[in-house]
């Protein structure tokens, strides 16, 4: 068994507990917190299982470290904390663990990060061992390797979207919502997400891991912004009021251009209540969040998925499905050689091991 440790136990701190445990090949041996809240409680109350592991959380990082855990998927935010994020990454692979996380944008695609970034994992990594993989909760297999593989399918390829359609009353992460992106503030605030060059930061590693996936080169990386003032007051049940006037929905898309024209495109379709922007992209089934994959070409391929998660919520499925791709790979990890990996370098695999027939059905 790869002793595990999850580091975090927000939005993707509960998901990654809830995914620890559900690998065959993988033990949960620590959980790390900075809420002193926290501190104590067991890991199963924290994942939200209904049920104890008998692993309680802690958060003293040099003595959980020092155990040598084999793996450490870290699920803190780096949304507002980059720099903290990155010395905390750093830390754990100074263990020489496997170490999985969202939290880095710039090295989704490693290959063009910024050198002051990049070189110093390499360093710790020839160093220490252990290897890195970082990967998107918007979710990065939304915006690589599913569309890649849908592409594969066609005949000819005339492009790629890539959409995020999300209500984010249902988010309970009141300062990315507000603050980074802007809801409820407004209509001349300016979201630090949408200030010029930030989305290229966080989405253009993906756009770069296509075109590379796809053997094209890219002329350059286009940002498009729209957004739209709520009408009518309205509330949501985990971050409270949003007021008319102000914010209510963003569209934003990071073109890759390709001879000319945007040919690969990352699509943001965000909203605080669905009144706002009604004529913009809406899931299919009506729901609050979907991400979908759009082919153009011959044939021309559609693909939608929702996933909920905690009693139904879209935006913990979102993050449940994000995190099931950075745990999923930690075996593989642990298996080759130490490294900084991208995701076109990991493979996504079957759920083998964890097909299990439903409660009170025939095995």
């Amino acid at each position: 068994m790869i002793s595990t440790v999850v580091w975090g136990t927000g939005n993707v701190g509960r998901a990654a507990i809830r995914a620890v445990d559900a690998h065959p090949e993988l033990e949960l041996t620590a959980v790390l917190v900075h809420n002193p809240e926290k501190v104590g409680r067991d890991a199963g109350d924290l994942g939200e299982l209904g049920r104890e592991l008998g692993v309680r959380a802690r958060a003293d990082i040099d003595a959980v470290l020092s155990e040598g855990p084999a793996a450490i998927v870290y699920a803190a935010t780096g949304d507002i904390r980059p720099d903290g994020a990155f010395a905390d990454i750093l830390r754990a692979l100074r263990t020489g663990a496997v170490v999985v996380t969202p939290a880095l944008f710039p090295l989704y695609d490693h290959r063009s990060a910024p050198p002051e970034m990049r070189e110093p994992v390499l360093a710790v990594i020839e160093e220490a061992g252990g290897s890195l993989f970082v990967s998107g909760i918007d979710p990065g297999w939304g915006n690589d390797v599913l569309p890649l593989l849908l592409s594969g399918l066609g005949t000819t390829v005339d492009g790629i979207r890539c959409q995020e359609i999300f209500d984010y009353s249902t988010y309970d992460q009141p300062d990315s919502v507000r603050y980074l992106v802007g809801m409820g503030q407004p209509m001349d605030y300016e979201p630090p997400m949408l200030a010029p060059s930030v989305p290229t930061m966080v989405w253009g590693g993906q756009v770069r891991l296509m075109a590379r996936g796809l053997g094209v080169e890219l002329d350059e990386i286009r940002e498009v912004f729209d957004r739209r003032a709520l009408d009518n007051t309205i509330t949501t049940a985990t971050m409270g009021d949003f007021e008319a006037g102000t914010q209510g929905a963003v569209r934003f898309e990071l073109q890759g251009i390709v001879g000319g024209q945007p040919r690969i495109v990352i699509e943001h379709v965000t909203r605080i209540h669905p009144s706002c922007a009604p004529d913009w992209p809406t899931p299919p089934d009506g729901g609050a969040g979907a991400h979908r994959v759009i082919i153009e070409g011959r044939p021309r391929i559609e693909v939608s998925i929702e996933a909920d998660d905690e009693g139904g919520s879209r935006a913990a499925g979102g993050n449940a499905t994000a995190v099931g791709r950075l745990v999923g790979a930690i075996d593989w990890l642990v298996e080759h050689e130490p490294g900084l990996y991208d995701a076109l370098e990991v493979p996504l695999r079957p759920a083998t091991g964890k097909l299990t027939a439903a409660e009170g059905a025939p095995a």
